[in-house]
């Protein structure tokens, strides 16, 4: 039997060995990063900071602090807004969900918020709610995506009315809002970009556009745009299933470990995992590793899947169960139980890699990490 390891055990967390570390340090690289990677010269577009879904599951307030020299942040909702102002953010909030019923217009309570609008409806329930504080107003192009805002044959008119609320004083600017359906390809913007600003051509107002892969692959677009809007790439992964973070010089803000906490001898041709998803080809050893998808790990991830354990990269086997997966000791025969487990974000695999074997993209798993997974602050230098 392999010999039993000394467990790790970051001080502060529960029983359960099953972790993630937060690095704020690699967010605010990424921000510069991405600054970095902006058109210089006479206009060089802002940048909004995105952190819906809790900063993409790293914890708002954990990763804040790093995001200082963002020039503002954007969220969801005004829920989320409010916690931003709750957590000493002064600065432009972008709303990307502008307002979801006329009851919204009571949470625009504070300076500085910017309300994405998508449909008419909006406009009438801010000019029936005159309030302390008017918001920014960004138009949504509905595009290339058609997943919200307005149509071509629509834009110009709800243009002349969020014009008319900024006259009467319920606004306090209108910009312009797009967001392409295929950023990540290398023609993929060309053809969307020029539609919108043909849309947009003489009338005033800032624009905004670029997600993550926009900005790294169509950077020159920015050129006539006031405002990008990255979110992936602030913490450290790839929006392009064919680069890696490292090779865009991003750097993991998230990193999730566990502990083997069983070793099992399976005889050749026995079935590992429920349904026998894996048949073992010969007498093998097997690590148990506490962690499913109960806390967020994409059950269905196959055998194959590369994990490390005890610094060496191997790969789990059969199904992934709710509270524990199986992972193939082969290439580890060293390791015992409290051997230490990288799941994804350190050790050079990328969360991307486990999700594409997945056949997911990486903001599911970092959003989707559940809340019985504690999470800690890094205290040691960027994982990689």
């Amino acid at each position: 039997m392999p010999p039993v390891n000394a467990p790790y055990r970051p001080e502060g967390l529960t029983a359960r060995p099953l972790h993630a570390r937060i690095h704020p340090d690699a967010v605010a690289h990424n921000l510069a990063r991405l600054r970095a990677a902006l058109p210089a010269g006479r206009g060089t577009p802002r940048l909004w900071a995105t952190v819906k879904a809790d900063a993409y599951g790293h914890g708002l307030a954990r990763i804040l602090p790093a995001l200082r020299h963002a020039d503002g942040l954007a969220v969801l909702h005004l829920d989320e807004a409010r916690a931003c102002r709750r957590l000493n953010w002064h600065g432009p909030i972008l709303v990307y969900g502008g307002l979801y019923s006329p009851a919204d217009v009571l949470l625009v309570d504070t300076p500085g918020l910017h309300l994405v609008i998508t449909h008419a409806a909006q406009l009438e329930w801010l000019a029936r709610a005159p309030l302390a504080h008017p918001p920014s107003i960004w138009l949504r192009f509905a595009g290339d995506i058609h997943h919200t805002g307005f149509a071509a044959d629509a834009y110009r008119a709800a243009y002349g009315i969020a014009s008319d609320l900024r006259r009467r004083g319920l606004a306090a600017d209108v910009g312009h809002l797009n967001h392409y359906a295929r950023a990540d390809e290398p023609d993929g913007v060309d053809d969307a970009d020029a539609v919108f600003r043909r849309l947009i051509e003489g009338l005033p107002g800032p624009v905004s556009t670029s997600n993550s892969a926009a900005l790294l692959k169509h950077a020159a677009r920015a050129v006539d745009t006031q405002w990008v809007r990255p979110g992936l790439a602030l913490y450290g992964a790839s929006p392009f299933a064919d680069t890696s973070a490292a090779a865009l010089d991003l750097r993991p803000a998230m990193s999730l470990h566990s502990q083997v906490v069983g070793i099992q001898r399976v005889s050749a041709g026995a079935g590992v995992g429920y349904g026998g998803a894996f048949s073992a080809p010969r007498a093998m050893d097997v690590g148990i590793v506490t962690c499913g998808y109960a806390d967020g790990y994409p059950r269905a991830a196959p055998t194959g899947t590369p994990v490390i354990v005890d610094g060496v990269r191997t790969r789990l086997l059969g199904r992934v169960s709710m509270d524990m997966m199986a992972v193939d000791l082969g290439p580890v025969p060293r390791a015992g139980i409290g051997a230490p487990v990288t799941l994804w974000g350190a050790g050079g695999l990328a969360v991307e890699e486990v999700a594409a074997s997945a056949g997911t993209i990486a903001a599911d798993l970092l959003t989707g990490v559940s809340a019985r997974v504690p999470a800690q602050l890094a205290t040691a230098a960027f994982a990689r």
